[in-house]
């Protein structure tokens, strides 16, 4: 039995894309609420105040990354997470070392709260 070598740079780079996925607080915020269960565009523009067009926007990015999934109700569509209990470990596994960090990571130059100002 041969084992394929695994391209580190590829490896690191898919993961640097699932990430990217979680990098917008709106999309956070979408995925906490799709935490809770199927939700329409329409109920998550409600409970966020966001714009249509950018929850619409926010969960194609969140879909294209494999991370929700959306089924036809009617004329509408309901969102939900792919893989529900993962995403929910590595939210909480984030905010446990965010606990870990403190200010660190709000403080960086270059991803911080200002750097996004």
């Amino acid at each position: 039995m041969t084992v394929e070598p695994v391209d580190e740079a590829a490896a690191l780079s898919v993961a640097a894309c699932l990430f990217h996925g979680f990098s917008d607080a709106s999309r956070l915020a979408i995925v906490r609420h799709l935490a809770l269960g199927e939700h329409r565009v329409v109920d998550l523009t409600e409970h966020l105040g966001l714009a249509q067009s950018t929850v619409s926007k926010h969960l194609a990015c969140l879909r294209d990354c494999g991370l929700v999934d959306s089924r036809p109700q009617g004329r509408a569509s309901l969102f939900s997470l792919t893989h529900p209990e993962a995403t929910m470990r590595l939210l909480s596994a984030a905010e446990e070392l965010l606990e870990l960090t403190g200010d660190a990571v709000a403080l960086c130059p270059v991803y911080g709260v200002e750097a996004q100002g």
